[in-house]
């Protein structure tokens, strides 16, 4: 099975595949901190992370955004004392795309380069 970390994201449009079944079966263990949710009728991936102060929390939002900026791909992001929340799903096919589990992935290898950030389980 390849690694979701050695996948790049590929640039999408309204024609892009959904994500499979079995896409699902094989990405979600590798990135089993990841809720799985539908918001309306749209699948997305979401992630707390949880942090000791403020500053700390922007760090990784602002971790997260160049990582975003370099793939082409975009979350939603909400910073708050203490926390960030992370959600991926594909804007152009409203659902998850392949795209998604490579940037939750990518999200979580983020998270554990901050020093001292202390990222807990999602909420």
């Amino acid at each position: 099975m390849t690694s979701l970390r050695n996948i790049k994201c590929v640039a999408c449009n309204a024609d892009s595949p959904h994500v499979t079944d079995q896409e699902l079966a094989l990405f979600r263990p590798q990135v089993p901190d990841w809720e799985l949710i539908e918001d309306g009728s749209i699948r997305k991936l979401r992630r707390v992370f949880r942090f000791p102060d403020f500053l700390q929390a922007l760090a990784f939002t602002n971790a997260v955004g160049e990582l975003a900026e370099a793939e082409d791909h975009h979350p939603r992001l909400v910073t708050e004392w203490g926390r960030v929340s992370v959600t991926w799903w594909t804007h152009a096919i409203r659902d998850l795309h392949r795209n998604d589990f490579i940037m939750a992935a990518l999200t979580d290898d983020a998270a554990r380069r901050l020093p001292a950030q202390g990222a807990g389980a999602p909420r």
